[in-house]
């Protein structure tokens, strides 16, 4: 489903919400794309493509803000903390998307990265009516997962106006002193403001009026990927460009394991399944084994010591192996 507005909060009538989205970049009619439903497809499909090719301009000019949250999420997640979104529609999906792909990625455990949606995990496929209108909302799908302020949530929206979005990042901050982040796509965004750390990656007019699953669902998804991938490398979930953390859980990723492991070390496939044989299929911790001359739980102990930052590890490691 595409998102085109965000609704009206309780208690707005129809005139003060219209006059709210005459001001929103992301909601801005564009006359000249009139009528492109007239156009050959090859050439609908032309300016489609120009559209999307200044979203990466768009964030680039948030990269130092996008940085700032990202150091404070990851300073946080080492004493314990998570990575939780919010979001309602597209937004929210986006959110459920990202988190869901880092066990696998980085094998963090299932509460660790947190994606909510409002209206709960069916409005991933349907749309839950009202529930994007609720402050209230967001405040007990926070409460539920026992918010601390070594917390990160960041709230996401393209509009920058979603109540539940806002409401997620207003309460983690007022209740529980977590960290917060505002990602929009509009400029002077109330989430922005009521975030620590303001991300606005503004793309301008959709080429489908109002249709934020476009250029700003893009700009977010970018943003997310950094948020959650930089973050993880922070806390040593890799091994310079090399997912040494991914978990094994299938045969595609169990030869990946097997290929990281290689352009980790150098070693042949015998010593490779070995190091895999003796670390229980741990991927960082065969590497350990290998480069560092250590057994299995040795390389266990000493990536436990080093709080799973493997370059650290190695070097602990090393003096050992050359004794």
């Amino acid at each position: 489903m595409t998102s085109t507005t965000d609704a009206a909060a309780p208690g707005e009538n129809y005139g003060e919400l219209r006059a709210q989205l005459d001001t929103l970049t992301t909601e801005a009619f564009r006359p000249e794309l009139s009528e492109i439903d007239r156009l050959p497809t090859p050439e609908i499909a032309r300016i489609m493509n120009g559209e999307d090719a200044g979203v990466p301009t768009a964030v680039a000019a948030q990269l130092p803000s996008i940085a700032a949250a990202i150091d404070g999420a990851a300073e946080r997640m080492a004493r314990g903390g998570r990575l939780i979104y919010a979001g309602a529609g597209t937004a929210g999906r986006l959110g459920v998307l990202d988190a869901s792909e880092c066990p696998p990625t980085f094998n963090t455990g299932p509460d660790e990265v947190v994606g909510l949606i409002a209206g709960g995990p069916s409005a991933m496929v349907t749309a839950v009516e009202g529930a994007e209108d609720s402050k209230e909302l967001a405040a007990a799908d926070l409460d539920a997962l026992h918010l601390t302020a070594d917390d990160t949530v960041v709230g996401i929206s393209a509009s920058g106006r979603t109540p539940y979005a806002i409401g997620a990042v207003e309460h983690a901050k007022a209740r529980y002193g977590a960290l917060t982040v505002g990602l929009s796509c509009n400029a002077d965004s109330a989430l922005a403001a009521a975030a620590d750390h303001g991300i606005e990656v503004v793309v301008g007019p959709e080429l489908l009026t109002g249709s934020t699953r476009l250029k700003a669902g893009t700009a977010q998804k970018l943003v997310l990927n950094m948020l959650s991938t930089i973050t993880m490398i922070r806390l040593g979930k890799t091994y310079g460009n090399l997912m040494v953390d991914v978990r094994a859980s299938n045969e595609k990723l169990q030869a990946r394991s097997r290929r990281i492991v290689s352009l980790a070390t150098g070693a042949d496939d015998a010593a490779i399944e070995a190091a895999l044989a003796a670390t229980d299929g741990e991927v960082k911790n065969a590497i350990l084994t290998i480069l560092g001359d250590v057994d299995g739980p040795t390389a266990a102990r000493l990536l436990t010591e080093s709080k799973g930052h493997l370059r650290a590890a190695l070097s602990n490691a090393r003096p050992q192996s050359t004794s």
